[in-house]
């Protein structure tokens, strides 16, 4: 078990617990094409990660398309949510892996077919190696899996807004036109 955890969401918790109005977060991410490719800049707070295509699907493979990030966004935080549930509970975890995989039919994203552009399915093995009792390691399972962020945002609906804002080429100093139809207000 991490003290360091341990200490860090037990102070979060007590936080909260004083000053409820603090819970609500705000998340942001960016991305930004600059080039003729499929490769796309991503900056998450001071982080910068390369999202693009497979060769076979257009890109130059310079790093994981959308989907999988997707994927690796939902075993990622399954794995901490686990570190962090595990701390609280005194549960002393050796390792943990979820390997997630998605099924996608590409004749959605193609325009070939009436079919969703998205997953149709996701699942997902989560392997967590300890030599905690299996009851304390079922109890924990529960928890991460009611209490995933990621998970709880790809089972239920969440509504997305958003807008296109066009800019001309170089009159950035004017503002924004938006065009199409709003996908709903900011």
């Amino acid at each position: 078990m991490s003290v360091k955890i341990k200490n860090a969401i037990t102070q979060l918790i007590d936080t909260i617990d004083k000053k409820p109005q603090v819970a609500t977060s705000v998340f942001r991410a960016s991305a930004f094409s600059e080039t003729d490719s499929f490769a796309v800049r991503s900056q998450i707070r001071g982080f910068t990660t390369t999202i693009d295509e497979p060769l076979e699907l257009g890109g130059t493979d310079t790093g994981p398309n959308p989907v999988e990030m997707l994927l690796a966004a939902l075993g990622g935080c399954q794995e901490i949510v686990y570190r962090a549930y595990a701390a609280v509970m005194g549960l002393e975890i050796e390792r943990i892996e979820v390997h997630a995989k998605g099924y996608l039919d590409l004749r959605g994203l193609l325009n070939l077919a009436d079919v969703p552009s998205g997953f149709s399915q996701i699942s997902f093995t989560a392997k967590i190696i300890s030599d905690e009792p299996e009851e304390k390691l079922h109890q924990l399972a529960k928890m991460v899996e009611k209490h995933c962020p990621v998970m709880d945002s790809l089972m239920r609906e969440v509504a997305v807004t958003g807008k296109v804002e066009v800019v001309k080429s170089g009159d950035t100093a004017a503002p924004p036109k938006v065009v199409l139809s709003e996908i709903a207000n900011d």
